[in-house]
């Protein structure tokens, strides 16, 4: 059995505009990486990505935007993420990069030495932190942080979906606990097969057995465990599917996506046809008249003697085929039975 998390799905649960190449990061690594951390599971891979959705705004940003701050500006000589105590650069040098940002020397270390471990053949991201905004390790640097970085594999956690204890793992408190919720609720939905908005929420609701002022289309707790046991019905039991992604084409312009319902009416062929009819008449009309108004403004500048002479030749040509056109078909006629003969 496969897990499919596609791409569409994604975007249409997200709630900005984000960029391809960012999330073709993560879903390459996920593709390569996501079953040896186990992130082989739908119910997980949820949690995960909603995470991944908050701390990176859609996936619109892969490194901290410098200031540099006040808090910025203290990294340079912060020993408790690993920099050296002395004013020499290293706050800027190891700044956040990634999903879920990868921020300080020290951090920078255990994430390259975690890949070595793993028998993942990366760069010196110590000697080139640059290194990390390039696939596949962007799209792994999350992955990394779910499996290690925090003490122990996020899991434990997502198999009892409880995203308080994730987000105080990732973030170290409740900051932005809200927003993380809303997106593991609305990825959650379009997962299984519903709209990310209230009449979604209220059609997973009815299905879900939910009656009277339950169907209110807020995904509170009891919804999010109705979602979390649809979730788990759809991972196989043994843990064993993979993940599919499908491929992500980097684009110049990404279109916002807009929450749709699953099941979309299909337009019938009959009147698809008279559309792509009246759709190609009304392209020839719009391409006739525009030619007609380019020859009107060109006749306007144009001399007045060439005008004339223009208009004569019409004049005789048109009288040679108004009143010579039957002599030339008997002509043509006459000459091709000669040489037939």
């Amino acid at each position: 059995m496969t897990v499919p998390i596609t791409v569409q799905q994604i975007r249409t649960a997200a709630k900005a505009v984000g960029s391809a190449a960012n999330l073709q990061s993560v879903l390459t690594s996920l593709d390569r990486y996501g079953a040896d951390v186990g992130l082989d599971r739908l119910h997980r891979l949820v949690h995960y990505l909603a995470q991944l959705m908050h701390e990176s705004g859609s996936f619109k940003f892969d490194k901290e935007i410098w200031g540099p701050t006040p808090a910025q500006q203290r990294y340079d000589t912060r020993t408790d993420l690993g920099n050296t105590p002395e004013k020499d650069g290293d706050g800027f040098l190891y700044r956040g990069r990634g999903p879920i940002q990868l921020t300080g020397k020290g951090n920078y270390t255990s994430f390259r030495d975690w890949c070595r471990r793993k028998g993942y053949r990366c760069p010196d991201f110590v000697a080139d932190p640059d290194a990390i905004n390039s696939d596949p390790w962007e799209g792994l640097v999350p992955i990394w942080y779910w499996d290690e970085a925090t003490g122990q594999s996020l899991n434990r956690w997502a198999d009892q979906n409880d995203i308080e204890t994730i987000t105080k793992k990732i973030n170290g408190g409740k900051n932005g606990l809200a927003d993380r919720i809303d997106y593991y609720g609305r990825l959650a939905l379009v997962v299984c097969g519903y709209s990310p908005d209230v009449s979604g929420a209220k059609a997973f609701q009815r299905a879900a057995g939910f009656t009277g002022d339950a169907v209110d289309g807020d995904v509170g707790p009891k919804t999010r465990a109705a979602l979390h046991k649809a979730l788990l019905a759809r991972s196989a039991a043994s843990g064993d599917e993979t993940v599919r992604s499908s491929p992500v084409v980097e684009e110049t312009v990404i279109e916002k996506s807009v929450p749709v319902p699953v099941d979309r009416p299909v337009v019938p062929e009959k009147v698809e046809k008279e559309v792509r009819q009246k759709s190609s008449w009304g392209a020839w009309l719009t391409t006739a008249i525009g030619a007609l108004g380019g020859l009107g403004t060109w006749l306007a500048n144009a001399n007045p003697q060439l005008i004339i002479i223009l208009v004569g030749a019409g004049l005789l040509c048109g009288g040679i085929i108004l009143f010579g056109g039957e002599w030339i078909v008997r002509r043509v006629k006459s000459i091709r039975r000669e040489i037939e003969a």
